[in-house]
């Protein structure tokens, strides 16, 4: 058929297209209306986490700081981008469902079924500066003017991503804590050896005190044995930063790096004390037998003394940190029960399906006119 005759039966039929459309859009314009599931989503957004990096981390020690700034970041806050994983997982899900008792709400027989489909209505947007916009699809019963309370399904839109922002709290202060009490444990067990190695330093100064009496040690050689014990101490923490650090970080890490850089420079810097060099007036070599067993082991206990401090200091700083019910996350904009509802969209989806219901029935038309022509073709031949 060409256009003039599509056109021709078109137009023909007009009368009778547009009445069964607009009877169409009608009846789909009351359902739609009054009986159609009415969806209402109340976002909250939430702002991208601080970010720590491991150097800033390592400077925060050396001025006081305790050892989990060393972590890695994406084992203290993360990013947007962890916390997006967070709330896309079925333990954020299954906080949710049980607080809200989603499982009579779904209909379903467990809460793994409950939790899939609520993933299934969860909506997660992540802004290119890091902002995380989180709602979930929340629905009325059909006939929503009779069987649904309006008010109550908006309330429970906003309760229900407000929920998802407690329950990404709650697993982020639980990855906290699990770094902190790693780094707890680990410095613990370093405390007991430096403890062991420091009561069995203060013994041997204290029998060979007893044994040879008071030694007179002479002022500069004071000042040398505080000079390395400080630097020794420092090789110590910078021993105990690394090995915090290790099994979490690659080999070629920068902040591991420069760690190892640090070590080699102390220990390069503390064997300048066990050697004469032009750098120090008084070498321990050159130190009385007597004497120089006195010297360290008044360096050994000195040393053992400060570690144990240090490490003393973190173990407690971890242990606050293991124990500490603080919030982890910023909310930008709190959910709020939605003024209307996202869907259905009743005056777009009646023109749509409006639009859709007068093409396919000039499509019926035409075909049912050209297999009129057809038949009177064949009828003629």
């Amino acid at each position: 058929m060409t256009f003039h005759q599509i056109l021709h039966t078109v137009l023909f039929n007009l009368r009778s297209i547009l009445t069964i459309t607009i009877i169409s859009v009608l009846i789909i314009f009351f359902y739609l209306l009054v009986i159609s599931p009415k969806s209402y989503k109340a976002p909250v957004t939430i702002l991208p986490p601080a970010e720590q990096d491991n150097m800033s981390g390592l400077g925060s020690l050396l001025s006081g700081g305790d050892f989990s700034a060393l972590l890695p970041s994406s084992f203290t806050q993360g990013n947007s981008q962890l916390f997006l994983e967070i709330l896309k997982s079925r333990s954020a899900a299954e906080y949710v469902v049980k607080k809200h008792d989603l499982t009579n709400y779904y209909g379903t027989e467990n809460v793994y079924e409950a939790c899939i489909k609520l993933q299934n209505g969860l909506d997660l947007d992540l802004s290119k500066e890091g902002i995380i916009t989180l709602s979930v699809n929340i629905s009325t019963n059909f006939i929503p003017l009779i069987f649904s309370n309006k008010d109550s399904v908006k309330n429970f839109a906003a309760s229900i991503s407000n929920s998802y922002v407690e329950a990404l709290d709650i697993i982020n202060r639980e990855k906290i804590s699990f770094k902190a009490k790693r780094a707890r444990e680990y410095i613990e067990n370093q405390l007991l050896l430096t403890k062991a190695q420091l009561d069995s330093a203060e013994h041997r100064l204290m029998e060979f005190q007893k044994n040879n009496k008071a030694i007179s040690l002479p002022d500069q050689l004071k000042s040398a044995i505080e000079g390395s014990a400080q630097i020794k101490s420092e090789i110590i923490k910078t021993e105990i930063e690394i090995g915090l650090l290790e099994p979490n970080l690659k080999e070629d890490n920068k902040t591991l790096v420069a760690l190892r850089k640090k070590l080699s420079e102390l220990k390069q810097e503390y064997d300048k004390y066990e050697v004469g060099t032009e750098d120090y007036l008084i070498a321990f070599q050159s130190v009385p037998e007597l004497g120089m067993e006195l010297a360290q082991l008044l360096r050994e206990v000195k040393i053992q003394s400060e570690i144990y401090l240090l490490l003393q200091q973190q173990y407690y700083r971890e242990k606050i940190q293991e124990n500490r019910d603080l919030p982890t996350i910023e909310i930008l904009d709190e959910a709020i029960p939605p003024l209307k509802a996202t869907s259905p969209r009743i005056i777009y989806s009646s023109v749509v399906s409006g639009i859709f219901i007068f093409l396919l029935l000039s499509l019926y038309f035409v075909l049912k006119e050209k297999r009129l022509n057809l038949f009177k073709d064949q009828s003629n031949s």
